[in-house]
């Protein structure tokens, strides 16, 4: 019977938007939160917090967990977790528990991220598996910022019904997959070292890229709406959609950059988007910033930050295509341990220098050294 390649793209897209909704679904919320149990706008970030620590803790042993037991059935556990947790925030009578049932979610989101990026490198193959893997991180992007959209508009239904809403959509989900998802094709690999994988230095530079990347996408996105209300007085809701548009442009880039793979090369590609980046992030450290620079500058690091996706996840499970799922899950933690480092370190900087534009300057260096990291990056494995 052949695959209904079709069916298997909706079915891992909708997943990913499914899990992602938990990236954000409790920021729509947090003043109806803080109202009713009582807590500070620190515990309130610890609810991100906790949600990204145990998604990074579980990007290898998660990966290890579909290479072995096949990604389909690991991502239906995984979104199982996911639903049973939204249920658990849903009837939180405390904060405690909303931290606890948030830690928990992670779990599930953190393996449902490298089980669909695992699927998707078992069921296609050839030009059209880069740009499957760049509709996937779309859909990701879509999801999480989706959610910060559509929830507010439940907000007569209580702050509940966010979580409820976004259980009900992740169980919806795991029912389609469960029916009607394709089973990717058994394959044998040649075995390969665990141990080696990990002191593989090709991955540890494609996991920097994805500091350059996708660390750096979400660092500067936190950041850039304090540098515009403090240089060009905007006001909080025009300084954050520029940092929201950041996030939304790798909706159209993610997909954009696998389409590009075939036509330009995994390092051409992966060099271009970083110097972009790096671009970006200079632009937003001249002392004289201006609202033209800043659009200039949101521009260059949605499409520098976006682009790379597709390339660094299928490169890395063409490295090691018996532990797929594994590589990939180091290449995306060591980019989520960018976010838990990176978005203090700028905060600290701006403390110490009084100004946000040491911090860009700081990322935009940074990304200029990842580019020592595609030196290591072969047309193929």
């Amino acid at each position: 019977m052949p695959v209904n390649y079709r069916l298997a793209l909706v079915c891992v897209c909708a997943v990913g938007f499914a899990f992602s909704a938990n990236y954000t679904n409790h920021a729509p919320v947090v003043p109806a939160l803080i109202a009713q149990f009582h807590f500070s706008q620190a515990l309130a970030g610890l609810l991100t917090t906790g949600i990204f620590l145990t998604h990074a803790v579980m990007q290898i042993p998660g990966g290890l967990l579909a290479d072995r037991l096949g990604a389909a059935r690991v991502l239906a556990t995984a979104m199982a977790i996911v639903c049973i947790g939204n249920f658990g925030i849903g009837f939180s009578e405390a904060y405690w528990q909303l931290l606890f049932w948030k830690i928990f979610v992670g779990l599930g989101t953190g393996v449902s991220f490298v089980a669909g990026a695992r699927y998707i490198a078992g069921m296609f193959s050839g030009a059209r598996l880069h740009l499957v893997q760049g509709l996937y991180g779309g859909s990701i992007l879509l999801g999480s910022g989706f959610v910060i959209f559509a929830l507010p508009h439940l907000a007569a239904f209580g702050w509940r019904s966010a979580f409820f809403a976004t259980a009900t959509v992740a169980a919806v989900v795991l029912i389609a997959w469960m029916l009607g998802a394709p089973r990717p094709p058994a394959t044998r690999h040649a075995p390969s070292s665990f141990g080696g994988m990990l002191a593989d230095r090709r991955l540890w530079a494609l996991g920097w890229i994805q500091m350059a990347s996708f660390g750096l996408v979400i660092v500067a996105g936190s950041w850039i709406s304090m540098l515009l209300r403090t240089d060009l007085g905007l006001s909080a809701a025009r300084a954050g959609l520029a940092g929201s548009l950041i996030l939304l442009l790798g909706i159209v880039t993610r997909p954009l950059g696998g389409s590009l793979v075939p036509r330009l090369g995994v390092r051409r590609l992966l060099r271009t988007s970083l110097l972009a980046s790096a671009g970006g992030c200079f632009l937003l450290a001249a002392p004289a910033t201006t609202l033209a620079l800043a659009l200039a500058a949101v521009l260059l690091l949605g499409t520098g930050c976006g682009l790379p996706y597709a390339a660094l996840f299928n490169r890395a499970a063409a490295l090691y295509p018996g532990r797929a799922g594994a590589a990939m899950g180091l290449v995306n933690m060591l980019g989520i341990l960018m976010i838990l480092v990176g978005a203090p370190l700028v905060g600290r900087l701006a403390d110490w220098t009084g100004s946000f534009h040491s911090g860009f300057l700081a990322l935009g260096l940074f990304t200029l050294l990842a580019c020592g990291g595609t030196l290591d990056i072969q047309e193929k494995p």
